[in-house]
């Protein structure tokens, strides 16, 4: 079953669960819109968004996707926002507010030029820009693809792209930090140098299971708990919580004739999420779909259940945070 496109709806469809919370709000902190591999657009994730949780916003994060065709390559990246923005505007009023938040791409390996293209961005999209991702992950052993941005190892320690980081600060912007989880104590040395900007850690800081990594769990929990720890010292540091459906993670559920449970998935991965939470608390974490990458294993409905699985015990102003209220305050989503 390897090689399962995303949007395989038979496979997905033979586990239907009844919706969990149902009026729990939720900020989805993290999804994505493109045309390919398989068209990911507003309809397919109004379908997602609407299959039964109380999804009433989401933030859309950069995937390569609308860029210009003409001038500088710096400059190509904004038309991801200017893509994302209409469709953002369009949905402004409705009872799911796609994209109320757009993090874009920009390289901020080009040093202090950068402020440039932050600048278009903000133009592009006035009161929805509010962050950038500059994804960082560099697998040591090989196993994992290579990034869209084709970063070189210790991107995050280089002196061009602090230059650049620097503008973040300037223009009061999020930063959204997707790495691997030999990377994390790079993140904390940057969030240690610009202590004023808000980096939001994606997927977990992207814990590896495939290929040689799956011989080396045990290690890799290990060295994973303890650099999000020490990481959620650092006090402007937020994590996300989600992203473990990526098949990068081994858990190989892309891979199964019948797709999990929600159940299951919270079984499998509940010391990501326990963990994570503990470190930071609630206040510092928010729950993310990673759609549509994380369909390839499971269905937005499957998936929220999990989440609300996780963390049943917790009072209802934890579960507010985790689900809605720190992805809004971090990413700035007014009246949502």
């Amino acid at each position: 079953m390897a090689g399962r496109k995303i949007g395989d709806d038979a496979w997905l469809d033979q586990v239907q669960e009844e919706i969990l919370e149902p009026e729990l709000r939720i900020c989805d902190a993290h999804h994505h819109l493109w045309s390919e591999p398989e068209p990911y657009l507003l309809p397919e994730l109004l379908a997602d968004t609407g299959s039964g949780h109380r999804v009433v916003s989401t933030v859309f994060v950069e995937c390569a996707t609308g860029y210009r065709d003409l001038g500088p390559e710096p400059m190509r990246y904004v038309g991801e926002t200017e893509f994302v923005e209409p469709i953002a505007a369009g949905t402004a009023k409705d009872t799911t507010r796609v994209a109320a938040a757009i993090v874009s791409r920009a390289d901020l390996g080009v040093g202090e030029s950068v402020r440039e293209v932050l600048d278009a961005h903000r133009a592009a999209s006035p009161e929805r820009f509010v962050g950038i991702r500059h994804v960082s992950a560099v697998d040591p052993l090989g196993q994992a693809h290579r990034s869209h941005t084709g970063p070189a190892p210790g991107l995050l320690g280089d002196a061009s792209f602090r230059r650049g980081f620097a503008q973040l600060r300037e223009l009061s912007l999020s930063f959204d930090a997707w790495l691997y989880h030999t990377q994390i104590e790079e993140l904390a040395d940057l969030a240690d140098a610009f202590p004023e900007v808000t980096i939001v850690l994606d997927h977990f800081g992207g814990p590896l299971g495939l290929g040689e990594w799956a011989t080396k769990r045990d290690e890799v929990r290990q060295v994973w708990r303890s650099a999000v720890s020490a990481l959620a010292e650092r006090p402007n540091v937020v994590a996300k919580l989600g992203g473990l459906a990526m098949p990068v993670n081994g858990f190989g559920w892309h891979e199964r004739d019948r797709p999990p449970s929600s159940g299951e998935l919270a079984d499998a991965t509940r010391d990501f999420y326990l963990h994570t939470i503990d470190c930071f608390s609630p206040q510092r974490c928010m729950f993310e779909s990673n759609f549509p990458v994380d369909r390839v294993s499971c269905s937005y409905a499957v998936l929220w259940n999990s989440f609300k699985r996780l963390v049943a015990d917790f009072s209802d102003a934890d579960k507010a945070a985790l689900f809605h209220d720190t992805a809004a305050r971090v990413y700035r989503l007014e009246g949502s």
